[in-house]
């Protein structure tokens, strides 16, 4: 198979820019046909801006999975948003996400009214349109339209795919012509380290949700390929508070035990090759104002 692109290529960067829970990552997968992003029922899972990479046709469409804009109230929230913002601006185009069910509510009217500053094609994006009937939707759309200027619209469903095909050929036709920026197999331009950390640190949520703050994280500190063509990873999740680890580990380490099992299989997955995982936890203080956290996750360290 000729996995070289084609003799007329266009390549485009393309922001998803949403509040909290609206779908982003859910669609990224989506439109790459791969897990490549988290996806949690937690809101603001997403701090590094990870990007998903799809082909279609001649044109490379390379999706930047932002972080949830919300209002922020600690440090890394900051940092959050303000990344979110500097990839609207930077990109080709901009993707603004809305929660159908939940309509233009304090956080997706806060968003519209910024997006007058994103000088860059922009397209409105309704999701998860299963849960709205249709009379709903296209009021929805009309009053999302008049409050912010799109190139086009779209309605679609996330979790299903319905509607997901239509928008990647739109994106496809509005790429800026030029070369592509990666590889023609290559699904993203996380390094495969930082995406284990982030399959992990879905886990982690996805059975601690209630009992763990959203300052926890997971780093990928060893990557060893083994003589048998496994890989051995460790990992360490850091947490603030003894009370914390406790959580984490949880009666016997059985908590501990399963997520690493969970995350041992999609890791191996992702990767295609077996896959030993050992994690490990550990208490870090305030590791939420630590610049170096910043710097791993993508982040610019907000002074303040």
């Amino acid at each position: 198979m000729d996995d070289d692109p084609p003799a007329d290529t266009r390549c485009g960067f393309i922001a998803l820019i949403g509040a909290p829970n609206a779908g982003k990552s859910t669609l990224i997968n989506a439109l790459v046909g791969s897990k490549v992003a988290i996806v949690s029922h937690k809101v603001q899972t997403t701090r590094a801006l990870l990007r998903g990479i799809a082909t279609e046709g001649g044109s490379q469409l390379v999706f930047i999975d932002t972080p949830g804009i919300f209002q922020p109230k600690r440090r890394l929230d900051r940092a959050m948003v303000a990344s979110a913002w500097t990839s609207a601006h930077d990109a080709d185009i901009a993707i603004i996400m809305i929660d159908a069910k939940r309509g233009l509510d304090e956080e997706a009217s806060a968003l519209l009214a910024k997006l007058a500053d994103v000088r860059r094609p922009s397209v409105l994006l309704l999701n998860k349109i299963d849960l709205v009937d249709k009379p709903a939707l296209l009021t929805l759309a009309k009053e999302a339209n008049e409050r912010g200027k799109f190139d086009a619209t779209f309605m679609l469903s996330a979790l299903s795919g319905d509607g997901v095909a239509d928008l990647k050929r739109w994106l496809a036709l509005r790429a800026p012509a030029g070369p592509w920026h990666y590889p023609a197999d290559q699904i993203t331009d996380a390094p495969l380290r930082q995406l284990a950390a982030e399959l992990t640190r879905e886990k982690l949520y996805a059975r601690l949700h209630q009992e763990l703050p959203y300052r926890s994280t997971v780093e990928t500190v060893s990557w060893k390929e083994r003589k048998d063509g496994s890989i051995r990873i460790e990992q360490t999740i850091y947490v603030e508070r003894e009370s914390q680890r406790k959580i984490v580990l949880g009666k016997g380490g059985q908590t501990i035990k399963a997520i690493g099992a969970e995350a041992r299989r999609e890791i191996a997955a992702v990767v295609e090759q077996p896959v030993h995982l050992f994690l490990f936890v550990k208490v870090r203080e305030d590791w939420g104002d630590d610049p170096e956290r910043y710097r791993e996750m993508g982040l610019e360290f907000p002074k303040e």
